[in-house]
C-alpha cells in the first residue's frame, strides 16, 4: 500500500472493505424478523459501522501514537465483534451460510489489516 497515495481514512483498504461490508449487513439485516429489531439487527448495524467510525477517528489521532492505536483497537473489537452477529445471523438462519462465509472473510481482512497498523504505527503517524 502506498502510503502517500492515502489521503484520507477513506483511501485506506481495509475501510473500503469495512465499508462495503456493513453496508451489506445493512441491506441483509432489513430482512431480519421484526423481533431482532432491538436486538440482533440494531447490534450488527451498530458494530458494522463503528468499525468504520472508529477507524475514522484513529486517522484524525494520528498526531498521537496512543491516542491512534486506542481507537484503531476499539475498531479492532468491533470488527470482532461483528463477526460474532454473523454467526448469530447464520446460525439463526437470517443469512444464507455463503454470504455469512464472505462478509466474515472481509472482516478477517479488515482486523488483519488493523493489527498491521496496530503493530507498526511509525508509517501512519503524523509528525506535526
Amino acid at each position: 500500500m502506498n502510503k502517500e497515495a492515502i489521503k484520507d481514512h477513506k483511501d485506506l483498504g481495509i475501510y473500503k472493505i469495512a465499508f462495503e461490508a456493513a453496508m451489506k449487513i445493512f441491506e441483509l439485516s432489513k430482512k431480519f424478523p421484526v423481533e431482532e429489531r432491538y436486538s440482533l439487527t440494531d447490534q450488527i448495524r451498530r458494530s458494522s459501522r463503528s468499525v468504520c467510525a472508529n477507524l475514522a477517528e484513529a486517522w484524525r489521532k494520528r498526531r498521537y501514537e496512543a491516542a491512534f492505536i486506542a481507537k484503531l483497537n476499539d475498531s479492532e473489537a468491533e470488527a470482532a465483534e461483528t463477526q460474532t452477529w454473523i454467526e448469530f445471523a447464520v446460525k439463526c438462519n437470517y443469512m444464507n451460510v455463503e454470504v455469512g462465509r464472505e462478509i466474515y472473510a472481509n472482516y478477517n481482512q479488515v482486523l488483519s489489516g488493523l493489527v498491521n497498523m496496530i503493530n507498526n504505527p511509525s508509517p501512519w503517524l503524523r509528525n506535526h
